[in-house]
């Protein structure tokens, strides 16, 4: 177990009304930034959207991002999912929203509405590493699957996938800064092994997942989210099997989402700018 788990109850559903505020503050200032970000980029509006950062947050702060215009979320370790899922879900259902995959049967079973198949679908991505044992973990709870790196986890998810009868989405994680504290494939690399994860049983390819340079440098910054784009098009216009949903990218985080946006991002990734700095690590 993540030691912060000891100190914190992630399963908590309260919050006070200053801390749901506050969050509520930070959703609408993050997404106040997306939306100029498109309009100085020439961007479509609603062509980005935002992906919450939950780790460390518990149920209680993640709906008060739900509640304030938050419309998916992402969970680094799958045994915070497995802490959070059944409070997030039954609160999620009492708003009219299905979180996750496979979850209208779930909504059925605790009887919070006559059609659950009109209920609004809210996402959940795993966006941090993936230990082959915990595959099973989170197959039930995650639509995507963002830190794909190796062509070894994407058969093994792919097996578990297809075994269950449903595909699972999956980006591919490039290292296009090349630090070596970061996760993701070579880039050298990615456009081959795109291809052969876009033809795994069990899968959909719908993208590509990288994280920004560390530097302050915008010019480095951008060149690794413009390539991660060019790549992404290659990808897609190779017109491979299984290519034909690639079209995600996620990448931008607080700090540089303005940058990713202005290369092609799709999804940006945000937990600091909307809960503030966390207590744990």
């Amino acid at each position: 177990m993540t030691a912060y788990m000891d100190y914190k109850d992630l399963a908590n559903e309260t919050i006070d009304e200053a801390r749901a505020g506050r969050i509520a503050d930070g959703v609408h200032r993050v997404l106040d930034r997306i939306a100029r970000a498109e309009m100085l980029n020439g961007r479509e509006e609603g062509s980005v959207t935002l992906l919450a950062a939950t780790k460390t947050r518990d149920v209680g702060e993640i709906m008060a991002a739900i509640d304030a215009g938050v419309h998916m979320i992402g969970e680094n370790r799958p045994q915070e999912i497995a802490t959070k899922i059944d409070g997030l879900r039954y609160a999620c259902g009492q708003r009219g929203i299905v979180l996750g995959a496979n979850d209208v049967e779930t909504v059925e079973s605790l009887d919070l509405t006559d059609d659950p198949e009109a209920l609004d679908h809210l996402p959940l991505h795993l966006i941090g590493q993936l230990q082959s044992n915990k595959i099973n973990k989170v197959l039930p709870d995650a639509d995507v699957i963002e830190s794909v790196d190796s062509l070894e986890l994407a058969h093994k998810i792919g097996r578990r996938a297809a075994a269950r009868g449903a595909d699972v989405g999956v980006l591919l994680e490039v290292n296009e800064s090349g630090e070596a504290t970061k996760s993701g494939c070579d880039p050298d690399e990615a456009f081959e092994l795109a291809l052969r994860i876009a033809e795994i049983d069990g899968l959909e390819l719908q993208g590509l997942m990288t994280v920004g340079a560390h530097v302050d440098d915008e010019a480095v910054v951008r060149r690794g989210f413009a390539h991660l784009r060019d790549l992404r098009d290659r990808v897609r216009d190779s017109h491979a099997e299984g290519t034909e949903h690639c079209a995600e990218l996620s990448m931008g985080m607080s700090g540089d989402m303005e940058h990713a946006i202005a290369e092609g991002a799709t999804i940006v990734r945000v937990g600091t700018a909307i809960f503030g700095e966390r207590a744990f690590k």
